[in-house]
């Protein structure tokens, strides 16, 4: 895939005394565009911001670890591990805590040719520029991007919220520290033993209900496996593995190919965010057609997922 880093474990900086880890931050790249994308939603249940510092608990192989993240200067992220079990901090452990958080970062993606594309673009000129140094944001564990994917069809993203907590809350791992409660989403075992009436209580609808449990427990039998779809490196045959899918039509997959499989040419043109946003920037007075977004897009190839999610900061 292009202009995307691997992970390299020799980067990081271990702090005895801190607990803490530290990554090296690309150039292109601001916090509080990122802090500022993360702190959209005040329904959030997935981690809590708090004095410019982002509090989530993580699944690391079969433990939960509380971190925050910060940084203070563009140059370096700092993770604080805060919690673990049993207070073990491995070598394994740490180095997965951080892969999680280069990929959750989108630490390794390239953004000059990005900005270099933009700049002649009429309508990415102008966000890129308002937004410097703002990564696609991601969803590193699969099983949570597509289940955000399918809780969000056809409904408003007030509801999805709501949705999205009732099912973390009812099913999902918790954490008390410190007077606060953190929540990490269910796992696919979890889901996989469900029946659909579970989900409708909580006000999915059946449909819905099916094609969750569906999913996890194609992912609990290890029929979906993340590592395996990357294999593939190739942006048709993932987005083909997807759409086989019970319950995953173009817009779900494409949203699973930016936000979790980071594919840069993954385009959710069906997306109503999108759609909300290219009306606001040329001032129209309806939506645009599919038609005119694909005209739209035709010198965002390759690059699709970044105008799309730059588009969708505009509306907030």
């Amino acid at each position: 895939m292009p202009h995307l880093q691997p992970f390299d474990p020799s980067i990081l900086k271990w702090s005895e005394q801190t607990s803490s880890l530290t990554l090296p931050l690309p150039d292109l790249f601001r916090y509080e565009h990122n802090l500022g994308y993360l702190s959209r939603s005040t329904n959030e249940c997935l981690f809590h911001v708090d004095n410019l510092s982002i509090y989530k608990l993580i699944q690391v192989g079969d433990n939960h670890v509380l971190i925050a993240v910060n940084s203070e200067d563009n140059s370096r992220l700092r993770i604080q591990l805060i919690h673990s079990p049993g207070g073990s901090l491995t070598p394994s452990l740490l180095e997965n805590v951080a892969r999680y958080v280069w990929e959750w970062f989108d630490l390794g993606t390239d953004l000059m040719p990005f900005y270099e594309l933009a700049k002649g673009d009429p309508l990415l000129k102008q966000v890129t520029q308002d937004f410097y140094g703002l990564r696609v944001m991601g969803i590193p564990d699969l099983f949570e991007a597509i289940s955000w994917g399918i809780i969000g069809q056809q409904i408003n993203l007030t509801f999805a919220y709501t949705l999205k907590r009732r099912l973390v809350e009812a099913f999902g791992t918790r954490l008390d520290w410190e007077g606060r409660t953190y929540w990490a989403f269910p796992t696919p075992e979890q889901i996989a033993e469900l029946t659909p009436d579970a989900l409708t209580a909580l006000q999915f609808t059946g449909k819905k209900a099916e094609y969750l449990i569906g999913v996890a427990k194609l992912m609990a039998e290890g029929l979906l496996v993340k590592e395996e779809l990357l294999k593939r490196n190739d942006f048709t045959e993932m987005e083909k593995e997807l759409l086989s899918i019970r319950g995953i039509g173009p817009w779900t997959a494409n949203y699973v190919l930016m936000r979790c499989l980071r594919n840069p040419a993954a385009f959710p043109i069906a997306d109503v965010g999108l759609h909300n946003a290219l009306k606001h920037v040329l001032g129209l007075e309806q939506k645009p057609t599919i038609p005119h977004i694909r005209q739209l897009a035709e010198g965002w190839s390759g690059w699709e997922a970044y105008a799309t999610f730059y588009l969708w900061r505009v509306l907030y």
